[in-house]
């Protein structure tokens, strides 16, 4: 049988749980997830561990924040205040808004907290500071 190696195009179903056992993110109902290994379009950690699987095999791996996220950054959590918002503009927690930075570059933060006066915007990657564990499925390699 033929196992998965750099340069190969794989098709992957997978889920992926947190330590709680939260489900974030599946692709059991929807095509699998289809990348090239080693051209860095997913997780490093997550694309090393198809290396040498079979079609049809499954595995569970574990990726610790540190090789999947990253920490979570306090230094990329802003409170802005209300009034530096549009006045159309009735942010809510876990709501995504675009934000532009001095250099004119543009980043997608999530609103994580709002009162009377403040609204807490973090930049960080919802998934940083997380530990990833997997639920892998080698569907084809196309």
């Amino acid at each position: 049988m033929t196992e998965a190696k750099s340069g190969d195009t794989v098709r992957v179903h997978y889920t992926g749980t947190l330590a709680d056992g939260s489900i974030f993110d599946t692709s059991m109902d929807r095509d699998p997830l289809q990348f090239t290994i080693g051209e860095e379009q997913i997780i490093p950690a997550f694309e090393r561990a198809v290396v040498g699987m079979n079609p049809g095999e499954s595995k569970t791996i574990m990726i610790p924040s540190g090789e999947a996220y990253g920490p979570h950054q306090e230094e990329m959590v802003l409170v802005v205040e209300r009034d530096q918002f549009p006045p159309d503009l009735k942010p809510e927690v876990g709501q995504q808004l675009q934000m532009r930075r001095g250099d004119e570059h543009t980043i997608v933060v999530r609103v994580t907290e709002v009162s009377e006066s403040d609204v807490t915007l973090d930049a960080n990657h919802p998934l940083a500071g997380k530990d990833l564990t997997f639920d892998l499925q080698l569907v084809d390699i196309v």
